[in-house]
């Protein structure tokens, strides 16, 4: 038996799943005529209640395609220090819409009103232009933590009194939800643009979506195409997504209680270090001593069928998901606590 915990990205179809993307609809969704596709977007704008929403195949064209609808070359984009946007998307904003980043601290992924507002360039001409603010909810570097609506809602204003873009990496924005009780688009109506992804916590098996008004999303159909994600019969892989939107959310509370007896597990040992009140979701970020060597270690997990991943800097990562039940959950903490007594 393997247990990947690696990512939310693991999983793998499930029969239901694979049956609506056997028999999915399809056409051309580069001429707009993917009857799947279609349906995919309506339905992900109605509940976000958003004009319109776009389907592109992964969750850095999505962020990189809202970065660029709201930038121009040379401007500077406020993002947090661990944000995924920054660490995990290839130097891409750079690349695709020549800007730069200015980064600001957090301790949970909620960056102070202070610290924002000090963030926000003045406009003598020897600065660049401060054109977005973007926020990652939920935040994956600090252990899927949750951006509360109140920070969200004060970021917002900040935003508009600053004449700036807000979008939102919502990549886990189904996990806030579901552990909150606050609505997709409770959370969606203070943003300009979201990008979600239907590929993790939901379980399809490729692309997200973009969410916006009918001009942002006219705008973000011709930059997927200039950068390559137009796609043809797409509903195929459309189908997975709709199913997941509509059978999968229901099971992310699970993945949040099983990551929290994981959590708590470890923490009861002397060998783990957890930071209980960032285990708010299906992720858990945890640091093993000092003395053992992290590539020997997760060897050892390896070995006795347990994958996991690295976080930021001297922390290893957890992810949950539906696919992992309780069993796999104890099996998981209880390999690792062999695996770091072998170590030591």
């Amino acid at each position: 038996m393997i247990i990947d915990l690696r990512s939310d990205t693991v999983t793998v179809p499930t029969q239901a799943m694979r049956e609506a993307i056997a028999s999915a609809r399809v056409g051309d969704d580069v001429y707009g005529e993917d009857i799947t596709v279609n349906e995919l977007r309506e339905y992900a704008a109605h509940i976000f209640n958003k004009e319109s929403a776009l389907f592109v195949p992964t969750g850095v064209i999505g962020n990189q395609i809202c970065i660029a609808l709201h930038t121009q070359w040379g401007d500077e984009v406020i993002v947090e220090s661990e944000c995924h946007i920054l660490h995990y998307e290839t130097a891409a904003a750079s690349i695709i819409s020549s800007i730069q980043f200015h980064c600001v601290p957090s301790n949970n992924g909620e960056m102070e009103e202070q610290s924002i507002r000090q963030a926000i360039r003045t406009k003598e001409y020897y600065f660049p232009r401060t054109s977005l603010i973007c926020v990652e909810n939920t935040h994956n570097r600090h252990g899927g933590t949750i951006l509360s609506i109140e920070h969200i809602a004060q970021t917002a204003e900040i935003a508009r009194e600053s004449d700036c873009a807000f979008h939102c990496d919502g990549a886990r924005i189904w996990n806030a939800a579901a552990a909150t009780g606050i609505s997709v688009s409770e959370y969606a109506q203070h943003f300009d643009t979201l990008s979600v992804c239907l590929s993790k916590g939901l379980g399809a098996p490729v692309g997200s979506l973009i969410l916006g008004t009918k001009k942002h999303i006219t705008a973000a159909r011709k930059l997927r195409k200039i950068l390559g994600g137009g796609m043809r019969q797409a509903g195929m892989i459309a189908a997975g997504g709709l199913h997941a939107l509509t059978y999968h959310r229901e099971l992310l509370v699970e993945d949040h209680v099983n990551a929290f007896e994981f959590a708590n597990r470890l923490a009861e040992t002397d060998y783990f270090k957890v930071e209980l009140g960032n285990v708010q979701t299906n992720i858990v970020i945890f640091a093993i001593p000092q003395v053992v060597d992290t590539d020997t270690f997760l060897e050892l997990c390896k070995e006795q069928g347990l994958l996991l991943s690295k976080g930021r800097v001297g922390f290893l990562r957890a992810v949950f998901h539906f696919q992992i039940n309780e069993i796999m959950t104890t099996a998981a903490s209880e390999i690792m606590i062999d695996a770091v007594q072998r170590c030591l």
